[in-house]
């Protein structure tokens, strides 16, 4: 049987901690950021964890080696 492949889209949108948690990187912090308050644009720096439900299908379909 062949390997299966990474979807490519979701390896550059996705990544994983140590303990297995999915990491990704917030929106809403590319234009338009005059309208948006200090604090907003502080707090979409950090990177976002993603939440247990949604984190299977990003790790057996998306990306089956991460």
């Amino acid at each position: 049987m062949p390997k299966m492949k990474t979807k490519k889209s979701a390896a550059k949108r996705y990544s994983f901690t140590g303990t297995g948690k999915v990491k990704y990187k917030k929106q809403n912090l590319r234009h338009i950021l005059t309208k948006k308050s200090t604090k907003r644009k502080r707090n979409l720096r950090h990177a976002g964890i993603l939440s247990a439900d949604n984190t299977p299908s990003i790790k057996k379909c998306l990306m089956p080696y991460g």
